[in-house]
């Protein structure tokens, strides 16, 4: 297994997600391979219950290939957004940023970049809420958040992600207001 992936049950259904939402995947058994690729070993029925646990279903894309999604709350996600055109790209980047402000608006209070760290001030108690909406996000250049109590600590990939990532939820949470 990779190293730095747990080997439970969680951990594989996020790495199924993350697949789904980052390759355009048209078969279980093309999902095995990739689960393989990331040393994870399934079987057929494991992964037919993973994706009926994420809401996975196959959706036609705009090239007319039908590929696996998995279903937010009120819409399907993207799927492959690598590969889909810059149409979808700007449907997926705006229903992110619906789907944060519903979360943020009234939630955020201060937003500090520190060097590739975003730390977003909330109200107390409200610090886990903000950091689950943001992380079941596909954000590029964010590896994860860290929820205290009123605080979230974003983790992103360099520098320039961080500062990036603080101009956007500043921008975000003041257009929600």
């Amino acid at each position: 297994m990779n190293e730095g992936i747990p080997t439970t049950r969680a951990a594989r259904l996020r790495i199924v997600e993350r697949l789904i939402t980052h390759n355009i995947i048209e078969s279980q058994q093309q999902l095995v391979h990739l689960l393989a690729r990331e040393g994870i070993q399934v079987t057929q029925a494991t992964l037919s219950r993973d994706l009926d646990d994420l809401k996975a279903s196959k959706v036609r894309l705009p090239s007319g290939v039908f590929a696996y999604s998995v279903a937010s709350d009120d819409q399907h996600a993207a799927v492959g957004p690598h590969y889909i055109d810059d149409v979808m790209a700007e449907k997926v980047r705006q229903r992110i940023e619906q789907q944060l402000a519903k979360v943020i608006s009234g939630l955020i209070t201060e937003v500090v970049c520190a060097q590739n760290l975003v730390v977003i001030h909330t109200p107390p108690g409200a610090a886990q809420y903000v950091a689950s909406a943001i992380d079941k996000q596909p954000l590029d250049n964010v590896a994860g958040t860290i929820a205290g109590d009123d605080t979230v600590m974003m983790i992103t990939t360099d520098n320039e992600a961080a500062e990036e990532k603080m101009d956007w939820l500043v921008s975000i949470a003041s257009d929600a207001r």
